[in-house]
């Protein structure tokens, strides 16, 4: 009885051990092939991927392409008017006719519709907009790039070595941080542009050093982030393991803490992008920035301020720099909000 049992036995294994087959071996998905696959699943995430990609082409691309005007060419075609004076003298019995012709330049017929010379028209002081549209989203997205990296830099230094160290060290980086916090950023800048202003500095470059100002107050949020983490990441069995290797200490800050801080630093990255194109759009608004000739998204929405005429009758002036800026915002947010949920720990999507 027992051995016709352990025959049966036997045959079920060797029926089950048939069905599977040799050949096929199990793939494990690596943390970054599987952040990749949650990202791209998100169709807001590649929405704001073809925003962002697209804005980058057209600023930086489309100068090369598009060659007819330059960014501070003036088209003043059609826009003078000649008017010609005679003046009759007579000398020694014979007369004397001099033709004197006068050249008037027509500023307020500068502004132009939509046409087949300039796609978007040209402004009240005859630049064409598509060209300045482009140039102003170099300035506007390198100098948002530059603030965000700086910023992330000074942020994960700081943070990682208050968070590490604690005590004295933490006690004058975040009361450091509390005093950048409470400075006025805006009448510091009027301040600084003042001073600006009084010296003889291209007006393409001033964004860029209002930017270093703004990242020397900015990067307090960065280091608060970082400190937070390593606060609680410092304590983990890893750590204590790597402290009793010998590791230095620049290696178990940069090499053990920081990685894993950089998945909620990559989402603040993202997200400070969309508010940093926002805050050098609001300066050259209110002047601070890119100075005429050259253009920037906010210096070419500016002239509403001034012309209310524009404001009414001419949208093809500012309406496409204030919808390049929603895009770009509106693309970078998208970016954070599908990095958040592809990084997050916990999602099984």
């Amino acid at each position: 009885m027992n051995d016709i049992k352990e025959k049966e036995t036997n045959e079920e294994k060797t029926v089950q051990e048939d069905d599977v087959p040799h050949d096929k071996t199990v793939r494990l998905m690596s943390p970054t092939r599987m952040v990749v696959r949650r990202f791209f699943r998100s169709k807001l995430s590649i929405i704001g991927l073809i925003m962002v990609i697209g804005l980058f082409i057209f600023s930086f691309a489309g100068p090369l392409l598009y060659t007819e005007w330059g960014e501070i060419e003036l088209d003043e075609s059609g826009k003078t008017e000649y008017s010609v004076s005679e003046t009759t003298y007579t000398v020694d019995g014979k007369e004397y006719t001099i033709r004197q012709t006068t050249e008037k330049s027509l500023k307020d017929n500068f502004l132009d519709g939509p046409s087949a010379t300039h796609i978007l028209g040209t402004d009240n002081e005859g630049y064409d907009i598509f060209v300045r549209l482009m140039y102003g989203g170099r300035i506007s997205l390198t100098v948002s790039f530059i603030a965000v990296f700086l910023i992330t830099i000074l942020g994960v230094i700081l943070g990682g070595i208050a968070g590490y160290f604690g005590g004295a060290i933490d006690n004058i980086i975040m009361r450091l941080c509390d005093i950048l916090i409470c400075l006025p950023g805006i009448p510091i800048l009027l301040i600084i542009s003042t001073i600006l202003d009084a010296s003889e500095i291209d007006a393409k470059y001033r964004i860029y050093l209002l930017m270093i100002y703004l990242t020397f107050i900015s990067w307090p949020g960065t280091a608060r982030l970082v400190r937070g983490q390593i606060l609680s990441l410092r304590e983990q069995e890893y750590m204590v393991a790597a402290e009793a290797m010998g590791y230095s200490t620049s290696r178990q800050i940069f090499k053990h803490l920081v990685p894993n801080v950089m998945p909620q630093l990559i989402v603040s990255m993202s997200l400070s992008l969309g508010s940093m194109i926002l805050y050098e759009a609001t300066l050259s608004y209110l002047n601070l920035g890119v100075k005429a000739p050259y253009a920037a998204w906010g210096t070419m929405i500016n002239i509403i301020s001034t012309n209310q005429d524009i404001l009414q009758n001419h949208l093809n002036v500012w309406v496409p720099a204030g919808v390049c800026i929603v895009i770009a915002v509106l693309g970078f947010n998208f970016i954070g909000d599908g990095l958040r949920d592809a990084l997050d720990p916990k999602a099984r999507r």
